[in-house]
């Protein structure tokens, strides 16, 4: 597959946004007065998988390990700066506010950062236009051909590894402890801004000190407890029938998070 691409500023991509950040991207959102949502999700983790599972361990890289009930688990922690609308740095002739100092996934756009996500204009909000053949090429044959924007994905991929120890001391910090299940959707925690910059910069000086390294050994006596949650009855029976802490979330209740599900919610 061959793809070209030109950005034709139309804005379309800097609205109504959950914008991955790395948590020195997010300290510098929250400082700028900007919102900041965390999402997790929690993948099941009874037993390491084998070592040619690629998709396990570009998960295992970007996770930490929990316990819910009996059942080990990973955690994924994606910071986001939230915005309804445009981003709070779009300027009216749709440039960047922030160009220079603009977040990595916002430079990778609109190449796929995930390596087993491939990209597909359809599913992008840029215009049939930007898309011309003839524009400047970004794949060729499948493989990414960009020198630059390659580089950028293994900076936002090696981010993502090395902020993993950090989201895990920014959780326990916020006391938050509850995760969607992988694969059917977040849950959303919105701490206020000064809270969650005064977590951020304490658990970005923790990892600091550690080197990047786990904070605590990975042991079960160890390990934080984390709660799954799901919108579906049956989600719910599994994990519980596996020693997992489940949970299910009533789309009519109130709860000091929001559930983002991918299926309808089923009583």
């Amino acid at each position: 597959m061959n793809i070209d691409f030109e950005c034709t500023m139309c804005g379309k991509c800097c609205h109504d946004l959950r914008l991955p950040l790395t948590v020195a991207e997010a300290l510098a959102w929250v400082g700028r007065g900007n919102e900041v949502q965390i999402l997790c999700e929690a993948l099941p983790w009874p037993e390491e998988p084998a070592a040619d599972n690629l998709q396990a361990a570009h998960k295992r890289r970007r996770s930490f390990a929990a316990m819910s009930g009996s059942l080990p688990a990973r955690i994924v922690v994606i910071l986001t700066g939230a915005f309804a609308g445009p981003c709070p740095n779009l300027q009216a002739d749709m440039r960047c506010g922030i160009y220079e100092a603009r977040p990595l996934v916002c430079r990778i756009y609109p190449a796929e950062i995930n390596p087993f996500i491939e990209l597909d204009p359809a599913s992008k909000g840029c215009p049939p236009e930007a898309w011309t053949p003839g524009l400047a090429p970004l794949l060729r044959g499948g493989k990414l051909v960009d020198a630059t924007t390659a580089g950028l994905i293994q900076r936002s991929r090696a981010a993502d590894t090395a902020d993993a120890p950090a989201k895990q001391a920014l959780c326990a910090l916020l006391g938050i402890d509850v995760a969607a299940l992988a694969n059917e959707g977040f849950v959303v925690h919105s701490p206020q801004r000064a809270v969650l910059l005064a977590a951020l910069e304490q658990a970005s000086a923790a990892a600091a000190v550690t080197g990047g390294a786990a904070l605590k050994a990975p042991t079960s006596e160890d390990l934080p407890v984390w709660r799954f949650v799901s919108n579906r009855r049956a989600t719910v029976d599994t994990l519980e029938s596996v020693g997992a802490l489940g949970a299910w979330v009533d789309p009519a209740g109130e709860t000091p998070f929001q559930y983002l599900g991918f299926y309808p919610a089923a009583a």
